[in-house]
Formats: C-alpha cells, sequence, structure tokens
C-alpha cells in the first residue's frame, strides 16, 4: 500500500497539483486505509507548525522582506550597490549578485529577493542591452543566496524539524552564501567580457552619497549577524525585530510606507507564510508515513549498502537530495 501512495502522490504532481496537496491526499489515502485513528493526521499537521516556537520566525522575516521591498528599502540598496560594483564589466550583473548576498541577510527568503530587487534588477539590465535570458538567469541564480544566508528560512525549518541549533545553522551559511555569491561575479564577469556588456564610469561622491542614504538598510543583516554571534537574541526574536527595525526606517526615515501599502504587505507576507507552512504540515505528514512503515530505514539500509564511508554517505544523500530537489 506504500508504494500505492507514492504512485499516487507522484501521479498527482505530474498532472499539476500542487506538491503539497498532493502529499496530503496520499497521506490522508494511506491514513484511512490503514486503519489510523483520523485525529493523528490533525495532530501531525497542527503540530508540525504549531508545537514550534522557532516557526514564529518565518511570517516575521517574510513580512520584513515584504515592507523593506515597499518601503524601498529594496530601491536604495540596488542604487548603492550600482555605484560601488557597476564600473566593473559587466556591472549590473554584478549589481544583482551584490544585492542579492545584502537582500538575504534581511529576508532569507528567494522569493522576497526576486520578487522585490528581481524585479528592479531586470528591467535595469534590459534597457541597459543585457540579453533577457541572461538577465533572468542571474536573477534566479542569485536569489537562491537568500535561502542559505542567514537568516534563512529553510535553515530554520531544518533547525525545527531536525532539532538543530538554528544560530549554529545561520552561521554555518555565511561562508557558502558569500562564496556562491563570488563564484556568480565571476560568472557574471567572465560572460561581460565575451558579450562586451557595457559598464559605468566609477564616480567616488555618488558612492559616498548612495552609502549614506543607505546605511540605515544596510546595518540590518549586521544587527541580525551580531545579535545571533553575541546571543542577544534567538532567531524568532531576530524576526521580530527586523520587523520592527524595516517599519521604522520605512516609515520615519524614507516615508515611503503609507497604510495602503502596509496593508497589502501584511496581504502578501500572510498568503506567502501559509503556502510554506502549508508545504512544511503535509510533508510533516507524508514523513510520519513512511517513518511508520519502516521506508526511511530502508532508504538508510540501501545507502549503507553502498558504503560506510562517511564521506561516501553524504555524497551520496547530496545526489539524492539533488534529484529530489529537481521536483
Amino acid at each position: 500500500m506504500i508504494w500505492i501512495m507514492i504512485i499516487m502522490i507522484v501521479a498527482l504532481a505530474l498532472i499539476g497539483v500542487p506538491m503539497s496537496f498532493s502529499m496530503l491526499t496520499g497521506s490522508v489515502w494511506f491514513m484511512l486505509t490503514s486503519g489510523m485513528p483520523q485525529t493523528l493526521m490533525i495532530q501531525r499537521l497542527i503540530m508540525a507548525v504549531g508545537d514550534s516556537f522557532i516557526m514564529l520566525a518565518i511570517p516575521f522575516f517574510m513580512l520584513a522582506g515584504t515592507i523593506m521591498n515597499a518601503g524601498g528599502v529594496a530601491t536604495r540598496i540596488f542604487d548603492f550597490c550600482n555605484t560601488l560594483v557597476g564600473h566593473i564589466p559587466g556591472g549590473l550583473g554584478h549589481v544583482n549578485v551584490f544585492c542579492s548576498v545584502i537582500f538575504a541577510g534581511m529576508s532569507g527568503s528567494a522569493v522576497a529577493d526576486a520578487g522585490g530587487l528581481g524585479a528592479i534588477e531586470m528591467e535595469a539590465m534590459k534597457k541597459n542591452g543585457y540579453d533577457e535570458d541572461f538577465a533572468g538567469a542571474v536573477t534566479a541564480a542569485s536569489s537562491v543566496i537568500g535561502p542559505i544566508f542567514p537568516p534563512s528560512i529553510p535553515l530554520i525549518i531544518y533547525g525545527s524539524v531536525a532539532s538543530v541549533s538554528v544560530d549554529q545553522l545561520f552561521m554555518g551559511g555565511v561562508v557558502p552564501g558569500l562564496l556562491m555569491g563570488v563564484l556568480l561575479m565571476v560568472m557574471v564577469l567572465y560572460f561581460a567580457i565575451v558579450r562586451r556588456y557595457e559598464r559605468h564610469p566609477f564616480r567616488l561622491r555618488a558612492l559616498i552619497r548612495q552609502f549614506l542614504g543607505s546605511i540605515p538598510a544596510l546595518i540590518t543583516p549586521v544587527i541580525i549577524l551580531c545579535g545571533f554571534v553575541v546571543g542577544w537574541f534567538t532567531p524568532t526574536e531576530a524576526s521580530s525585530i527586523a520587523v520592527i527595525y524595516s517599519l521604522l526606517i520605512a516609515l520615519f526615515l524614507y516615508r515611503t510606507l503609507d497604510w495602503k501599502s502596509f496593508k497589502k504587505c501584511l496581504k502578501d507576507s500572510a498568503i506567502s507564510s501559509a503556502n510554506t507552512l502549508f508545504i512544511i504540515g503535509t510533508s510533516t505528514l507524508f514523513t510520519y508515513v513512511m517513518a511508520m512503515e519502516g521506508i526511511s530505514r530502508q532508504f538508510a539500509d540501501v545507502i549503507l549498502g553502498i558504503s560506510s564511508n562517511p564521506n561516501v554517505v553524504l555524497l551520496v544523500i547530496n545526489v539524492l537530495l539533488l534529484v529530489l530537489g529537481m521536483v
């Protein structure tokens, strides 16, 4: 029966049913036909997101990212990065990557990055003669830094599910996030030279002016990272601080956020948070069914049957996660 459930989930996903509903349908069908208590389904769905204090960080960080986009913070970050690295060959491509690194330290979400800064970056790159496919690829690739660099929402989810220190996960994401940014900029430089993309001259006075105007936005990642290192606050408390800080600079410093825009921010972040938390709930239910049927143990036995070397095991797991991640 377990394989019928898996085939059902795959079939539903292939015909276009969202993955969360596919997992929910298959898991519920299995639990009903196997005689599991119906109350257990509700319990597992609710406990996945309602029994963890750390999960509160997800909607707060999403709200912070939405407020920064609506409050003009994203535009100021873009202007600063443009004066800082725009003079390098492929300037706007480097701006795209550099902005993503900074914004990743504020929202922890690829969606917030692509939806806010991504739209600004794509429009600027197309206006300045960059190929549309190149602009889209750089925007998509650079926005993935968000889920890796702290405060990463996927790391919050993993830390909650696996009972691992989220603070340590955040600190472990700093170097990979920066490394991704550096390598992406190297790639942009190569294509810029090959395709002869334009660049603008370096202006020190403009850089100083943009930097001074962007300081309130730029210190947001510094506040969050320093708070983790020193132990001033937890990830959930950091998410609340990020919301309050983004509201203060958008309302009183930049004065770019009105009541109508704020209501839209609340609505957009609520929808995004609901989607994310629903996926967590349904995947937790699916994982519970798999664990109860011993499928997880069978997968572990198969991997250990290949090799007991820790490096080989990690390699096999990464290849498996790569394949699953494509889906």
